[in-house]
C-alpha cells in the first residue's frame, strides 16, 4: 500500500472518529435542553412509562407535581414492566393517578377491555381510565371507530366511570370529532404558544405540551401536562 493511500485512510478514520466523539459529546455530557414547565395553570402533571426506567417518587413529589398517568397496558397482552411499582408508589406518595391503555386497532377491542380490566384496579381518588388513540394499524376508519367505541363502552360498564381520550389534533380531527364529543379530552400537542384548539366548541381537558420536560426524580425526558382548571375542579374527575 503506497503512502498516498495510507494517508487518504488515515483521514477517514480520523474523520469519522470526530464526528463520532461530536456526537457522544453532545448526547451523553451537553445538557440537554429542555421544556421548561408552562406557566399559568394550577394544575400540573407527567405521564410515565418503562421507558424512564426507575423513578424516585419522593422526588417527583418534591417538584410541584398534583397527578400523574401511566402505561398500563398495550395490546392483546402487553404490560408495561413499570406499571404495577409506579401505580403503587403513586398512591403511596398519594399523587392523583391515572392509568392508560395503548390501543392496537389490528387487536380485538374486546379482548384489549378485557386486558386492561384484569390488569388495572382503580382506587378512590384515581382518575378514569384512559384510552391512548394514536396509531391506525393500517386499519380503516370505520374499523377504528367501532374498536374504539367497543372498549370505551366496557370500560365504562366494569368501573363506572366515564373513560377519558388521549390523542392528538389530527386524530382528534378525523376520528374523535362528531363520535365521541361527551368524553374528557387529554390532547397531545406540543407547543407552548398560542393555546392548541380543538375544532368547534369542544376544550381539551389535559393538555401533554412536551415530551422534552424535566422532572426531578425522573432520568432523562418526561411528558409534562397540565389540567385546564383548578384543583376543585379537577376534584369532579376523580372518582370519589
Amino acid at each position: 500500500m503506497n503512502q498516498r493511500k495510507k494517508r487518504f485512510i488515515l483521514i477517514v478514520f480520523l474523520l469519522l472518529f470526530a464526528i463520532l466523539s461530536f456526537w457522544a459529546i453532545q448526547k451523553y455530557w451537553l445538557p440537554q435542553a429542555v421544556t421548561p414547565r408552562i406557566k399559568g395553570f394550577e394544575v400540573h402533571g407527567i405521564d410515565v412509562s418503562h421507558h424512564q426506567k426507575v423513578i424516585n417518587w419522593n422526588r417527583v413529589k418534591s417538584d410541584s407535581i398534583d397527578f400523574v398517568f401511566m402505561k398500563a397496558t398495550e395490546g392483546e397482552n402487553f404490560l408495561d414492566p413499570r406499571f404495577k411499582y409506579n401505580w403503587r408508589k403513586a398512591y403511596e406518595k398519594r399523587f392523583i393517578r391515572g392509568a392508560y391503555h395503548f390501543y392496537r386497532p389490528s387487536v380485538s377491542s374486546t379482548i384489549q377491555a378485557q386486558h386492561f380490566i384484569r390488569t388495572v384496579q382503580l382506587a378512590s381518588g384515581d382518575l378514569p381510565p384512559v384510552l391512548d388513540l394514536e396509531v391506525t394499524d393500517n386499519r380503516p376508519q370505520k374499523i377504528i371507530i367501532e374498536g374504539a367505541k367497543n372498549w370505551l363502552t366496557m370500560i365504562e360498564s366494569h368501573y363506572g366511570v366515564k373513560p377519558i381520550i388521549y390523542t392528538n389534533r389530527d386524530w382528534y380531527k378525523k376520528y374523535v370529532k362528531g363520535n365521541f364529543e361527551d368524553y374528557t379530552i387529554w390532547m397531545a400537542a406540543y407547543t407552548t404558544f398560542p393555546l392548541p384548539k380543538l375544532d368547534g366548541e369542544k376544550k381539551w381537558d389535559f393538555w401533554q405540551y412536551t415530551n422534552n420536560g424535566a422532572v426531578q426524580g425522573v432520568n432523562g425526558a418526561v411528558d409534562l401536562n397540565v389540567f385546564y382548571g383548578t384543583r376543585e375542579e379537577m376534584k369532579e374527575l376523580i372518582i370519589p
